[in-house]
Formats: C-alpha cells, structure tokens, sequence
C-alpha cells in the first residue's frame, strides 16, 4: 500500500520557518494504530489526516506520541493541501473533529481558521509552575475541559522574560493537562507566546494554532480591542492574525508546501 503525503511550514511566509505539519488525504481510516506509528515515523509536532465522509472532511490529529482534540497549524495545513494539491472547490473547507466543527477560508494569499473560544480560568498552583519555568510569573490560568486541565497559561512580565525563558522540561511534563503556554505583552506585536508539551511528545512547539483559542479572547480583554496581531517567538517564529468575534476565533496566516511523496506500507 501507498500513502500520498505533503508536507506544509503553516503560519509561514517562507520556508523553513513557521510550524511544519505532514498531511494524509486518505480514502477511508486507518487504524488510530497504524496512524499513530506514521505520525512517529515523520516525527514532526504534528501529523493530520482527513477522510471525507457524507460530503464533510473529518480531521484527526497525531504528534509523535498521541492523538490530539484540537490542532490549528495542521488544520491550516490541511486546507491548503486540500486547496492547493486536490483542488478542492470553493473558498471555504469545514471540518469536523473531536473539538466539534472547524473552519478554513480563503482570504487573498492567507488562510484563515474559525475555531471555538477556549477560556482560561485562575489557576492556583502557582508556585508549581514557577517551578517548572524557573523563573516568576504574573499569574497563572488553566484551561479546563471534560473532567482536568487541558492547558497552562503563564502570563510573564515582558516580551524578553519570554524569549529568555529556558524551562525544566522534565517538570513541565509533570505538570497537569497536555502542555504550558508562556505569553506577554509584545514590543512590535500585540502579544507574544511560546508553547511546551513534553509529555505529549513536543519539547517546543515552534507555532501553535490552538493555543491563540485561549490567548486572543485573553489578551483581548487585557488590551481591550478584538484584532490582535500575535508572534510565537519560538526558534523558527510564526506571525498570527487573530481576531475575536464572540465564541469564535479567526486565526490567518501564511502556509507553503515543502515537500511531497509517498509512503511505503507492506
């Protein structure tokens, strides 16, 4: 068996920056199994597949070592395969997932992703965190879904507290929910972020769409405006238009292809 992939930088304006993403466009499903073995294979932060099922484009996300409920830079990677090498009609592509329906759009040379509000609350293991970061933070929140944490929010002093920050990573993947996010206000952009996820197979994130879900309707209520313009300021860096407009969060970018061919399955 032979499996067509393409490999997309999302949230890139030229390659080898941004966040790359592999991209299966499959018939039917493959074993979550065997799914999972291609992910680790490619080894990237994360793998998507998408399988159209009654006339809608079902999507799933893998990292090296574990599926997950929300990815934005493989999904802005998806549609522009979809766009792009499949020549999918239209300018809107909608998605479903486990995190329910998902959107893409065209909007000039950017993609544009329409994701669920994810709101943070106050979390008050604030030490534990520091702990991890090794250094002192403003305050610490905590996104909650299902029955725990899904996500830490750390907001830092300053910009160069972010970039700076060197943490113990070993301690992070200690910490509850899948991974921390470190963000502060920025010096040219609105914010800024980085993301660890050590216990889910990613020791940096280099851009992480999902995780503006929780850092735009933040900052938004901080900064006081909807549209913000965002950078993860990771060693490959990402820019990130996001905009806030109720429950919904628009997230444009950038994406390019790197590379394409095919896998080998006996």
């Amino acid at each position: 068996m032979q499996l067509e992939f393409h490999q997309v930088d999302a949230f890139a304006s030229r390659p080898f920056t941004g966040n790359p993403a592999m991209v299966y466009r499959l018939d039917r499903w493959l074993d979550a199994t065997l799914m999972q073995q291609i992910a680790a294979e490619h080894n990237l932060a994360e793998t998507a597949f998408v399988v159209k099922e009654d006339a809608a484009w079902h999507i799933r996300w893998f990292t090296p070592c574990a599926e997950v409920p929300l990815c934005g830079h493989a999904t802005l990677a998806a549609a522009f395969v979809l766009f792009e090498q499949y020549e999918e009609p239209g300018e809107v592509i909608d998605f479903t997932c486990l995190s329910g329906a998902l959107q893409v759009s065209r909007a000039g040379s950017q993609l544009v992703l329409d994701f669920p509000v994810r709101r943070a609350q106050p979390y008050e293991w604030q030490a534990e965190v520091e702990q991890a970061l090794g250094v002192p933070v403003q305050r610490v929140l905590a996104l909650h879904e299902g029955q725990g944490i899904q996500e830490l929010l750390a907001i830092l002093p300053s910009e160069a507290a972010v970039r700076a920050c060197q943490p113990d990573l070993s301690a992070v993947a200690k910490l509850p929910g899948q991974g921390l996010l470190i963000s502060a206000v920025g010096e040219r952009h609105d914010f800024v972020s980085r993301y660890f996820a050590p216990a889910i197979g990613i020791d940096e994130d280099p851009v992480t769409g999902s995780t503006h879900c929780m850092l735009t309707p933040y900052w938004a209520q901080q900064l006081g405006k909807d549209a913000l313009i965002a950078y993860q300021c990771s060693a490959r860096g990402g820019e990130l238009q996001c905009e806030l407009q109720g429950e919904r969060v628009k997230i444009a970018g950038q994406a390019l292809l790197i590379a394409s061919g095919r896998l080998m399955l006996p």
